[in-house]
């Protein structure tokens, strides 16, 4: 009896492993292989009119010694903290509306979902558009409400394209956190609002005692997520400033594609490589700060 137990459970495995084998060769060629190639070209003179030559980390030292890298990795971090903290901050109000029973819900939802199903490429073109010096939407409103007579170079200052682009991406990605926010209210049952409304409980108590603690998990879920996405930042930039002015608006991603387009490939992915072990470390961050593991238990 225990032999065809064995069996039989030898055979359950043997089919599952059968099932994850597309995913794992799909893991390796498309994400292990590469991230290998990466590491392994970051410590190469990889350039295309010279000759390849092994410099061990030399490409991650000329990288730190580089005031143009740290000004990107700054513009980065400064992108991610107050881009991040925008879209979860409305993203919670905009799930909390929707979580209610409010007439014409579902027509809403499908309303704030439109700017997350638009391509990045074609809504930053979009604001391009609208920040227009000569024709552009916001200068039309400034000049229209007399709050200022001259057309506004909004891209044309290191502050103004920061904001910018701040502001086009909260707009472009807080449908984002919306949802999982979303999915997470829908989980907490409503037993628990209703005995605490009889208990005299207010709204802000019920959110900070009931709802915030619940979905807390769901929260470092979606900072993870959309950190992770913000350090990558790169079609947004490359459409509405390409870096400027004077590369005040470079991100570490638009660093490293600029040297990967001159063909210096070894100095390119060694950037690279660096924005994976920042991503990797504000995810532990994440991971520890926020519980995680003990939500996973």
């Amino acid at each position: 009896m225990k032999v065809i137990k064995n069996i039989f459970i030898n055979s359950e495995t043997q089919t599952a492993y059968l099932f994850n084998l597309p995913l794992v060769i799909t893991t390796i060629i498309f994400i292990f292989l590469p991230v290998v190639g990466t590491i392994i070209t970051s410590l190469f003179r990889d350039v295309t009119y010279l000759p390849g030559k092994f410099l061990l980390f030399a490409n991650y030292k000329r990288a730190l010694s580089d005031p143009h890298f740290w000004q990107s990795v700054q513009f980065t971090l400064l992108f991610v903290f107050f881009s991040v903290s925008f879209e979860l901050l409305l993203g919670l109000v905009f799930a909390l509306l929707l979580n209610e029973t409010i007439p014409g819900k579902g027509f809403l939802r499908v309303v704030v979902l439109i700017p997350w199903a638009v391509p990045v490429a074609i809504s930053a073109r979009v604001w391009q558009l609208i920040y227009h010096f000569d024709y552009g939407l916001l200068n039309y409103f400034v000049l229209k409400l007399g709050i200022s007579n001259d057309n506004v170079n909004w891209l044309g200052s290191s502050a103004g394209a920061f904001i910018s682009i701040v502001l086009s991406d909260v707009w472009k990605t807080t449908p984002f956190i919306t949802i999982i926010l979303l999915a997470g209210l829908s989980t907490i049952p409503k037993e628990l609002y209703e005995q605490a409304e009889i208990d005299g409980t207010n709204f802000l108590q019920r959110f900070f005692k009931i709802t915030l603690p619940l979905i807390k998990p769901v929260i470092v879920v979606a900072l993870l997520f959309r950190t992770i996405d913000a350090i990558r930042i790169f079609d947004l930039i490359y459409v509405l400033t390409g870096g400027g002015p004077g590369g005040s608006t470079t991100s570490i991603s638009l660093y490293a594609y600029n040297y990967f387009a001159s063909g210096d490939f070894g100095y390119g992915s060694a950037v690279s490589v660096i924005v994976f072990i920042l991503a990797a470390v504000l995810a532990v961050l994440y991971m520890h700060f926020g519980q995680f593991r003990e939500v996973i238990k």
